[in-house]
């Protein structure tokens, strides 16, 4: 069959993914010298033949490679989003290879793309016997792909800004629309990692002056502003027993799931826009209506008698839930009404714009609020209607699109659960593994994962590490470049 050549510009994607390949060589220093401090010279080794691999190869081709023109549009931005979260997965697994922690490409692909995409699933059983530069480079990469690999990319290389930013930054930020902080997109970014930076510094102080220790502190800083979930302990939050700990990890775990371009205007001073804003609103209203039912639950089952700890394990559970970081301080048998709150709250999850993953309530709102027009319509035909989310009209552009993703996902989590049961694997519990990597939850059964990654089928990884990428990236930025339409010109 005969197809038009594309327009895309390759040769521009393909160089800017050799800077960000240096990029991502020099984050790996980090845990190399950790390896050094700790005396796991095994693991140096790994890391310095990963960082000279990648650095060289990225050195290589930016160097080398030279496009006839360096503008990129929205294919480009859809194209180089996709594929930068695919190789930054490929050489993000080195270590894990190089070092002998893992003996297969499948399970270093699979935690390395569960890290970048703050999924947080692990096919380790017991991530205690693990060398600590391993640990860190697993919270890392959570934190790395927490506000985005993109994002941070327009932050560090202002050039961008001309040469198609906009399109970048449309393609990697969750949400239906997005707002600029700043004129220019290299600022916006620059504000927005701001923002991630200062929360992950005022967190991890106030972890160290609890019973953490510093290398746990910042491990657990770094997976839990990114509302990752990673932990450097088997038993999670859970082992320290500790309700002031507990207490940060909440907060900073909700702080994750708010709209950071929100937590950006409340830090100048723009308080009022968050007591106005509906979304926040709802997403308040969620956490602590789904954390009562639980604590209800728990304190009628006998679970647990203390109504202290009964409310504290409820909401803890409710927020790492909603915001997808899937951290867990207690292994509960949680009732069946609970369950299907916490796969509610798993479907909803928290705002747009921020790191968590999921439908976004800001999509739920304009669907039900969508839905409650129809409904009017049905009654007054002529009735001319619009859907307003925090005072502003919705397009109904923005609207139809809505729709379309809400169907897409659907059919992604239908298709994918089918497949995964082929594999003799229960229906439940292949809707559930399905539903936690689209969502970017991690957990592989309800409120905890056990060793039910390590054991799967290689198959069965490889789909819900796709999952995993096209959940992180909201859909249409990978499922897009499945279209013919994409490549013609």
């Amino acid at each position: 069959m005969f197809i038009k050549k594309s327009n895309i510009n390759t040769l521009m994607v393909v160089r800017v993914i050799g800077w960000l390949l240096m990029i991502e060589a020099l984050f790996m220093v980090i845990p190399m010298g950790v390896s050094l401090y700790y005396g796991e010279y095994s693991c140096s080794k790994a890391f310095f033949f990963s960082i000279v691999i990648t650095f060289a190869l990225g050195g290589f081709t930016a160097r080398t490679i030279h496009p006839e023109r360096m503008d990129m549009h929205r294919k480009e931005g859809f194209l180089l989003t996709t594929l930068i979260w695919v190789v930054f997965s490929i050489f993000g697994m080195l270590p894990f290879l190089f070092s002998g922690i893992v003996d297969n490409v499948t399970d270093a692909f699979y935690e390395t793309m569960a890290g970048f995409t703050t999924t947080g699933s692990s096919v380790f059983c017991d991530v205690e016997i693990l060398p600590k530069s391993i640990l860190l480079w697993r919270s890392l990469m959570q934190w790395i792909g927490g506000m985005g690999i993109i994002l941070f990319t327009l932050a560090v290389i202002p050039m961008l800004n001309k040469s198609g930013g906009v399109q970048l930054f449309n393609a990697e930020v969750t949400g239906i629309t997005h707002d600029k902080l700043r004129p220019r997109v290299s600022q916006t970014a620059i504000g927005l990692w701001g923002v991630y930076i200062g929360l992950t510094i005022f967190m991890c102080v106030l972890l160290y002056l609890g019973p953490m220790d510093l290398f746990d502190s910042v491990c657990h800083t770094l997976s839990c502003v990114s509302t990752g979930g990673f932990s450097t302990k088997n038993a999670s939050i859970g082992y320290w027993d500790s309700r002031y700990v507990d207490g940060i990890v909440i907060l900073f775990m909700f702080l994750g799931g708010v709209n950071f371009s929100m937590l950006y205007n409340v830090i100048h001073g723009k308080i009022k826009s968050l007591a106005e804003n509906e979304v926040f609103k709802w997403y308040v209203l969620l956490c602590v209506v789904g954390a009562f039912i639980c604590f209800a639950d728990l304190y009628f089952r006998g679970e647990n008698r203390n109504i202290l700890d009964c409310a504290m394990d409820s909401m803890f559970h409710v927020v790492a839930t909603i915001t997808t970081t899937g951290y867990t301080v207690e292994n509960y048998s949680w009732g069946q009404f609970s369950i299907m709150i916490l796969i509610i709250l798993m479907l909803s999850c928290a705002c747009a714009g921020s790191t968590s993953g999921g439908l976004k309530i800001d999509r739920i709102l304009v669907m039900l609020k969508n839905v409650k027009n129809e409904f009017s319509k049905a009654i007054h035909p002529n009735l001319v209607t619009s859907i307003r989310i925090n005072g502003k009209p919705v397009p109904y552009a923005h609207a139809q699109r809505v729709v379309a993703f809400l169907v897409i996902f659907a059919l992604v989590l239908m298709i994918s659960t089918t497949v995964i049961t082929m594999f003799n694997i229960d229906v439940f519990d292949s809707f559930f593994m399905s539903l936690s990597a689209l969502c970017n939850v991690g957990y592989g059964s309800v409120l905890g994962e056990g060793d039910i990654f390590a054991s799967l089928p290689s198959t069965v990884k490889w789909l819900l590490t796709f999952d995993m990428l096209i959940g992180r990236l909201e859909l249409f930025t990978v499922l897009i470049l499945f279209t013919k339409g994409f490549w013609i010109k």
